[in-house]
């Protein structure tokens, strides 16, 4: 179960597509279940710091592509708030342009719609936990079927932000890229989850960031994930 688990509460859910029958089925599988609730949806990306402010949701299921302000947008908006919730990016394409810029702001994964409900609500309370929901697999296909034009500017940015970092949190980082669990860098580098989990929230805070994610995102733009 998720990390507010110990709220003893469902994990609070708002959506955001501007397909009222996009809303109305993820509304009918996340209201399913006793761990998950809906407590809003928003048709439109000028709706969700608004909704977020009313409904205080623990994660965004946030649709990519709406007309007004998109999803991008509205994630970029939402991760620059203080105490954000967690996003979900919804996109209809594997290979996105607008999906690799969401999780490079902020946005915890991202699903296809015709995902399977189980599969939804598996990623929802994953996220909710801290846990990544992308393989390294998937983070490298969408990655490589992305033109990204900025990718020479890209690498010697994310160069620049790994070297703030100390030898072993670098290690940690690269690790984190190849999509190591924290139990498998801790058996790598011989040291212990707890020192592990350390170093994680050590990079994040360091360089700014929000998640694994992008601490992922940017071992793979620094070229160190082979």
């Amino acid at each position: 179960m998720a990390a507010m688990a110990g709220l003893n509460r469902p994990i609070r859910i708002l959506i955001v597509d501007d397909d009222p029958l996009v809303r109305a089925g993820l509304a009918m599988i996340v209201g399913g279940t006793a761990e998950l609730s809906v407590v809003g949806e928003a048709a439109d990306g000028t709706e969700v710091l608004p909704a977020v402010a009313v409904s205080a949701p623990d994660v965004v299921l946030m649709d990519i592509r709406m007309p007004g302000l998109d999803g991008l947008a509205a994630t970029e908006q939402l991760r620059s708030q203080p105490n954000p919730p967690e996003i979900i990016v919804l996109t209809t394409f594997h290979a996105d342009e607008y999906v690799l810029r969401a999780l490079r702001a902020g946005a915890s994964g991202f699903l296809l719609k015709d995902t399977r409900p189980a599969d939804i609500l598996h990623a929802i309370t994953r996220v909710a936990a801290g846990e990544p929901i992308l393989s390294p697999a998937v983070t490298r296909q969408l990655i490589a079927h992305v033109s990204d034009t900025g990718a020479t500017a890209r690498q010697r940015h994310a160069a620049s932000l790994l070297a703030r970092l100390s030898e072993r949190e670098r290690e940690v980082a690269v690790a984190v890229g190849k999509g190591r669990s924290n139990a498998d860098i801790s058996r790598d580098l011989f040291m212990s989850v707890a020192t592990v989990k350390a170093h994680v929230s050590s990079i994040l805070t360091k360089l700014d960031l929000n998640n694994r994610t992008q601490i992922a995102l940017l071992a793979h733009d620094a070229g160190l994930t082979g």
